[in-house]
């Protein structure tokens, strides 16, 4: 009988075990996706968001990490730094050990010491102002998008190489992301010895008429525009220069590589030039992804979604190989690391900039962006 039941208490003990190693397998992985997903930036909030929820999808179908299912907590920011602290405060309370976004850099940067508060690890796919991480102040701070001084050095190379511009107009919208660009822009014009800044100055962002500044780059004579910032406020520039006949190139960045500012700027669009993440639809990865969101939306995926693809699956890979959610823990494998995305394979560097992937420059040709170089 004293057998008999050491055998059950041993058998309810080893049971108890195999339950409680069960629950803690089947522990849910909260991460956070934070952007614009409303407004006039939801063209390139969306795209993360629908990247993200197609590889954690195809995750929990293959039974999780490690065992572990993932599940999504989503904020919508638009854009907005006063939204955005709103938005990763939410977050924080939910738990979250991870977020991917934010989708600008103005709203990043508004987000990211609520985050290094709570040590929640932070990787957005389109966020490019350097000074988000510059001296290494939030060390759990990563991105799968090269940043703003290697996107002006793309712009300003090519004007000057390829289009032989000397007296350069340099527009932005007053924004973390647009002025900053901006400012790189005309340091290196400035630097360069064979052309020069005839115009530097910011617009108002929603503004409906910007014939003022239309005027002052026709009177500086200007051979090229050089703009930073996003579609709403390009899309009128260049169609209120057309309409005074001003037809010197427009260079933009990838605040404008979407569908929306084609819709929106209409026949002005055409010829108009932009930098942007690498042309990868070769890669398996993005073909992959491509046409599983094809499938689900019957669309192309738009701005950001290769580089959301990319951050989704270096994290969630990250957390696999650490075998925990541990923010520092999935930092160090990040940096240590190579994984397969869309852009090939990479890494990151201590400051969690991404090794291996840059910019290219593309031109609207028949209502499309074509990459060029």
């Amino acid at each position: 009988m004293l057998l008999a039941r050491l055998f059950l208490g041993l058998a309810a003990l080893a049971f108890s075990v195999c339950a409680a190693g069960a629950s803690l397998a089947a522990e849910t992985i909260t991460i956070g996706v934070a952007g614009a997903h409303s407004g006039d930036l939801a063209p390139y909030g969306l795209p993360t968001l629908k990247a993200v929820q197609l590889v954690i999808r195809e995750i929990n179908a293959q039974g999780g990490i490690n065992g572990q299912p993932v599940d999504l907590l989503v904020e919508d920011d638009g854009c907005k730094p006063e939204l955005a602290t709103n938005s990763a405060t939410k977050l924080v309370a939910g738990k979250v050990r991870a977020v991917i976004g934010h989708t600008c850099s103005g709203a990043t940067k508004a987000a990211l010491p609520i985050y290094h508060a709570a040590k929640v690890l932070v990787i957005s796919p389109s966020a490019t102002t350097p000074a988000l991480n510059q001296d290494g102040e939030y060390p759990l701070f990563f991105r799968t998008i090269a940043t703003d001084n290697i996107q002006a050095a793309t712009q300003v190379d090519f004007a000057l190489q390829t289009l032989k511009a000397t007296k350069i107009a340099v527009l932005h919208d007053k924004g973390d992301y647009g002025k900053g660009l901006a400012e790189h822009a005309q340091a290196l014009i400035g630097k360069s010895g064979t052309a020069k800044v005839v115009l530097f100055e910011g617009i108002t962002p929603g503004a409906v008429d910007y014939s003022a500044v239309v005027q002052k780059i026709k009177r500086a004579e200007a051979d090229a525009v050089l703009f930073g910032g996003y579609h709403p406020e390009a899309s009128k520039l260049v169609s209120q220069m057309r309409q005074k006949r001003i037809a010197i190139p427009f260079i933009s960045d990838d605040g404008i590589t979407n569908n929306t500012f084609i819709k929106v700027a209409g026949k002005d669009a055409e010829g108009v030039y932009a930098t942007g993440p690498a042309d990868v639809a070769d890669n398996p990865i993005t073909r992959t992804y491509r046409e599983k969101f094809k499938q689900a939306e019957g669309a192309e995926p738009g701005a950001f979604f290769d580089n959301a693809v990319a951050a989704a699956l270096a994290l969630t890979k990250a957390i696999a190989k650490a075998g925990s959610v541990d923010p520092e823990q999935v930092a160090k494998v990040l940096r240590a690391e190579e994984v397969a995305t869309p852009f090939g394979r990479i890494k990151f560097d201590a400051r969690g900039e991404p090794v291996g992937i840059g910019f290219t420059l593309y031109q609207v040709n028949n209502g499309q962006f074509v990459q060029v170089r």
